[in-house]
């Protein structure tokens, strides 16, 4: 069965002042989840765990990103997350720049074709 994308999400999020990609990527994962309910799997008559989830991170330092601790935002789902540049450090006069992280959440299930 075929990879279908069936939802996307977009969510941003900040670190004000301490300069965490993660954090801030973390805030914009909740930003895109947290306002909706979605219940995609079971409209297709699947198991929640059977959806597959692809995030992407938008971040100046992508390398500073824990993807890995990121995963557990979702509690099921096969998630993989990948981050690339992109996102903003806003520069402050008195200390660390304040990071601004987008997110994409693109939700997929394996389905045959329509005929």
């Amino acid at each position: 069965m075929p990879k279908t994308r069936l939802l996307t999400e977009f969510g941003i999020g900040s670190s004000l002042r301490h300069r965490d990609y993660t954090a801030a990527a973390r805030r914009a994962l909740q930003d895109a989840l947290w306002r909706n309910s979605i219940n995609l799997a079971e409209l297709f008559g699947q198991p929640k765990e059977a959806m597959i989830i692809d995030v992407e991170i938008a971040a100046q330092d992508p390398g500073a990103v824990d993807t890995t601790a990121l995963a557990d935002v979702f509690p099921y789902g096969q998630v993989t997350v990948t981050a690339h540049k992109g996102g903003l450090d806003v520069p402050r006069p008195d200390g660390e720049p304040t990071v601004i992280v987008n997110a994409a959440i693109n939700v997929s299930l394996n389905l045959e074709p329509a005929q």
